[in-house]
């Protein structure tokens, strides 16, 4: 957290916080609070459920730990209550943002002396168990990790005094409803205890879920035209396609951003354009929601840090998350949803600072900009596309981690989609050609190394390769058993055998001569047997219906 602009009339000094709360306030360097807080904490320190609405960066985070910091100071835990089960309950839809909250919970509540435990999907699975079974005050975590300890019963929820769920619009959105819906029927009755619920927006589905499992809840809606329309300068550039890395290498150089935020669609956009920013030195990573959770938490850490200039981001890192001093957020593809439009901007210009937002309306995704602009209710400026802007760039050739090409065709001559390795199956991963029968996979005839010396290096997954010619001797001279070589003689009744053989095979009968008999007398095959059952009971049948007409 960071020291937040004044812009409300009300201070910390007067909500007559617990002392040690109060402390961990003055440290962060919070002295007034913002409208959403001014808005929620007199209901919420009064132990009244709210439900608030505010664009993200507004200190929505703090408004609910410092009314659940406070409630759990004033009312002591009950003499009864198990070490497991914690007293404060905290949900949010993503791992960045739980990690978000956890840090800015230590550093409120340093003085208050309740104990703080985070859970969450993607690493430390036994540290985490350890932590919650050595007992917490205050659970912040994420749906799925939650649900999974909960009921390996790790911890229980029947003493939660507090209940708070952070963006509870985007829990929908990643499809949490249901686990949401299991934790909160878990949960204690909703009069006896807190219940605090905050989000960029409260669509219908939101209230219905607030109304639901909450007790009658004030609604505090921060409109989020009043927040971002006079501190983020916005504007649009309308590039071709094959422009938007130039034109985004040069804003990036003109503005000398020490710390921006690139928005981007798809996954394999953002790797894509990590790599080109890359080889045109810039210092950038690409976070995506395959990214292992180790390597997302250092990259947030270095942004946070200032170590990383530029981050490359999905959605998922769009919500929630509190990293000052971002003087530019870039919108590479336009989002197609207009609230992930407010969330991404919101990134820069939080908590009283300005900031640049700069979108591109690009073939692909313009067709979103008219929604964008009714929901924040005004038109974004647009700026030309001028040739001085368009960096001359080095274009990277794209390597995926399993070591073929991506982008563009791959060395088999295949695009994305087809065969990766250019080859058949069975062909060879660094795209050079298959193995084929009589070819080995280097390319020279089988039997035969590079150089031309015997090679007996058994063909993979084809069994051991014939022995090869010694020095001086001819291949004809090596003769497997019962293959003639080409100084033997094939009579033609050699080769009617041969065919006669493959006949009753093909029928599934004969009985196979002896080696060197003359030739073979055919067998009564079983289908030319059965035929001959069927037929005498034919014959019978009749005989029987002409004695039986002429009596």
């Amino acid at each position: 957290m960071t020291q937040q602009t004044p812009v409300t009339e009300i201070s910390y000094a007067s909500l007559h916080l617990p002392e040690p709360l109060f402390r961990g306030i003055a440290d962060a360097g919070f002295e007034r609070c913002t409208p959403i807080q001014a808005g929620t904490l007199p209901r919420a320190l009064a132990g009244l459920d709210v439900a608030g609405q505010a664009q993200t960066g507004t200190g929505k985070t703090a408004a609910f730990l410092v009314a659940m910091f406070a409630q759990l100071l004033r009312n002591p835990a009950p003499a009864d209550r198990p070490l497991t089960s914690p007293r404060g309950f905290i949900l949010a839809p993503t791992r960045e943002l739980a990690i978000q909250i956890h840090r800015d919970a230590e550093l409120l509540g340093q003085y208050t002396g309740l104990n703080l435990g985070l859970a969450f999907g993607g690493v430390d699975y036994e540290k985490q168990r350890r932590q919650l079974e050595a007992g917490v005050d205050i659970l912040i975590g994420t749906p799925g990790r939650i649900i999974d300890y909960y009921k390996q019963h790790v911890f229980d929820l029947k003493h939660v005094q507090v209940l708070v769920l952070d963006e509870a619009d985007r829990m929908f959105d990643l499809g949490f409803i249901a686990d949401i819906r299991y934790l909160m029927r878990r949960l204690p009755e909703p009069a006896a205890r807190l219940s605090m619920l905050f989000s960029a927006t409260l669509s219908q589905r939101v209230l219905e879920l607030a109304y639901e499992h909450m007790n009658d809840p004030e609604l505090v809606r921060i409109e989020p035209e009043k927040v971002t329309a006079d501190r983020v300068r916005q504007v649009i550039y309308y590039p071709a396609m094959e422009e938007k890395a130039r034109l985004l290498v040069g804003l990036l150089r003109k503005h000398q951003a020490s710390r921006s935020i690139i928005f981007v669609n798809m996954k394999r956009t953002a790797e894509r354009l990590e790599a080109t920013l890359k080889a045109n030195d810039i210092h950038a990573e690409a976070m995506s929601g395959d990214v292992p959770q180790n390597k997302r938490m250092r990259m947030l850490r270095d942004f946070h840090d200032g170590k990383l200039p530029v981050l490359i981001a999905t959605d998922v890192a769009a919500r929630g998350l509190h990293i000052p001093d971002v003087s530019h957020v870039f919108n590479f593809d336009l989002p197609q949803d207009p609230e992930d439009y407010v969330h991404r901007i919101g990134r820069t210009a939080r908590a009283g600072a300005a900031g640049d937002a700069i979108s591109f309306g690009c073939e692909d995704y313009v067709q979103s900009l008219p929604d964008i602009e009714a929901y924040i209710g005004r038109k974004l400026p647009v700026e030309a596309v001028d040739a001085s802007l368009l960096a001359e760039i080095v274009r990277p050739t794209y390597q995926s981690h399993s070591g073929g090409d991506r982008g563009g065709r791959s060395r088999g001559g295949h695009g994305q989609g087809g065969r990766r390795d250019g080859g058949g199956r069975g062909g060879r991963r660094d795209g050079g050609s298959p193995d084929r029968r009589g070819e080995d996979a280097s390319g020279s005839a089988a039997g035969t190394a590079v150089d031309g010396t015997p090679n007996t290096t058994p063909r993979r997954g084809r069994g051991p390769r014939r022995p090869d010619t010694a020095p001086g001797q001819t291949p004809a001279a090596v003769a497997s058993p019962g293959v003639p070589t080409a100084d033997q003689s094939i009579t033609p009744a050699d080769e009617g055998q041969k065919k006669r053989r493959r006949r009753r095979r093909r029928r599934g009968g004969g009985q196979k001569a002896a080696e060197g008999a003359g030739p073979e007398v055919a067998t009564t095959s079983p289908k030319a047997a059965r035929w001959a059952v069927i037929g005498a009971v034919v014959a019978g049948a009749a005989a029987v219906v002409a004695w039986l007409a002429l009596h």
